[in-house]
């Protein structure tokens, strides 16, 4: 099973403001992500919607394996919006040694990092039908 939650608030750049420049950028920045989240087509949670003026993506889902797409989407969103940050926690049953952990993938500044989230991972099991 591979479960993934997560959210990213997207930024043309970590010090971008208000002005008429950064916002047509941002706005060409928004419709290439939506062309892609139509590629990507996922039966699943990919909604990227203005929300007070700003740029919010959720994504959210639960398949039989792995979703390299959707990793790699979450990565491609840091290239495309530099000042984009947010977080994507992971169960993978498939990633050996890591069957139980809840990971999180950490969006900042145009860079993703994975950490252990230790307050999901300890206690959590997977149920699995007989």
């Amino acid at each position: 099973m591979f479960e993934y939650h997560g959210w990213i608030t997207v930024r043309e750049s970590a010090g971008a403001g208000h002005d008429d420049c950064e916002t047509d950028r941002l706005r060409e920045i928004v419709e290439g992500i939506q062309g892609r989240i139509r590629e990507i087509n996922s039966p699943y949670l990919l909604d990227l919607r203005w929300m007070n003026g700003e740029p919010l993506l959720h994504l959210g889902g639960s398949s039989n394996h792995r979703d390299r797409q959707i990793l790699r989407f979450f990565e491609e969103v840091g290239r495309r919006a530099p000042g984009s940050y947010g977080l994507l926690h992971v169960r993978d049953d498939e990633h050996t040694g890591r069957e139980n952990e809840v990971l999180v993938l950490r969006l900042v500044r145009g860079k993703v990092t994975e950490h252990a989230e230790p307050l999901e991972s300890k206690d959590t099991k997977l149920c699995r039908s007989s």
